[in-house]
């Protein structure tokens, strides 16, 4: 195969990373699983336009693309819209797409798994077209992100400390809204604290990233309005990788559903793949069954035709 790497220099571990010395290694380990590799490490802003480039080539079997879980969710976005497989180096603080995906979380480790693997078909998500690998969702999660922003934070150690006291802040100040929701012509009103909407149902984990990448559905989740006590639980369920079991989850396997906002007089927040974004208007969430080719290393995963 013929390959291009791009790496987000600014980007979690490759921050501390020797990026000169870990550009031959990548060279090397492709070159001796017999591909040709050419690699670029960029800054973080410049990540989406070389992205794109590389993505309208006609000369390159598949790309690569290294960083945190920002950049991995544009690499696929872009990747799904070109058709062109994807391998990715998990290099941020969390890697979710790269844990459902069962890719070593080591930026070393991974190269050999990819340089040996084969195309897979997964799934992927949207939200009125903007494509998301791991969720949508709005509540408590949106408004513990928008806490947590508004914290200074430079490392992974900070970003951790930051999530903390973001967390705590939300169980002491739960949101609460009403959503109408309809799936297959049928329209339901709920009243909510929070709404999540997975790319394939969430594993048995604390982290809640999906076991699985071609199910070919969205998981989706709700919480009824809940006072700081109930938060707090729900918190305890999510970190002994039981949000699924909790009693205070509603879920649902759909394969689109559209979200409207009965009460929106003012501006609301969504998070996607750990972006804050404002919503304007309803939302149509959709997955897209085996549209995103992948490079993946498990041999139980079926390759493209």
């Amino acid at each position: 195969m013929k390959l291009k790497a791009i790496f987000n220099r600014d980007g979690g571990t490759f921050r501390t990373t020797d990026m000169e010395d870990y550009t031959a290694k990548v060279t090397q380990v492709f070159h001796d699983a017999g591909h040709e590799i050419e690699v670029a490490v960029v800054a973080g802003k410049e990540m989406e336009g070389v992205l794109e480039k590389t993505a309208r080539r006609d000369d390159l079997d598949a790309m690569i693309a290294g960083g945190g879980d920002g950049t991995i969710s544009g690499a696929a976005a872009v990747a799904w819209k070109s058709g062109i497989p994807l391998g990715i180096v998990p290099a941020g603080t969390m890697n979710l797409f790269a844990r459902s995906l069962k890719l070593p979380l080591d930026i070393v480790a991974v190269l050999d798994v990819l340089a040996q693997g084969h195309v897979i078909d997964a799934d992927i998500g949207s939200a009125n077209g903007r494509a998301f690998v791991h969720q949508f969702s709005m509540g408590l999660h949106a408004r513990m992100v928008r806490y947590r922003e508004s914290y200074s934070f430079a490392s992974r150690l900070g970003k951790i400390s930051a999530s903390t006291r973001a967390a705590i802040g939300v169980i002491f100040n739960p949101p609460r809204f009403k959503i109408d929701f309809e799936i297959d012509g049928v329209r339901e009103r709920r009243k909510v604290s929070a709404l999540s909407v997975s790319n394939n149902h969430f594993g048995a984990n604390s982290l809640m990233y999906a076991d699985s990448v071609n199910g070919g559905h969205l998981g989706f989740y709700t919480a009824p309005p809940l006072k700081p006590a109930g938060v707090a639980r729900l918190t305890f369920d999510i970190l002994r990788g039981k949000f699924r079991e909790s009693a205070l989850i509603t879920e649902m396997s759909v394969t689109n559903v559209t979200l409207h906002f009965p009460d929106a007089n003012h501006k609301i927040n969504c998070v996607m793949d750990g972006e804050l974004l404002p919503l304007r208007g309803d939302v149509d969430l959709r997955v897209h069954a085996g549209e995103l080719k992948l490079l993946a290393g498990q041999q139980d995963m079926q390759p493209s035709p």
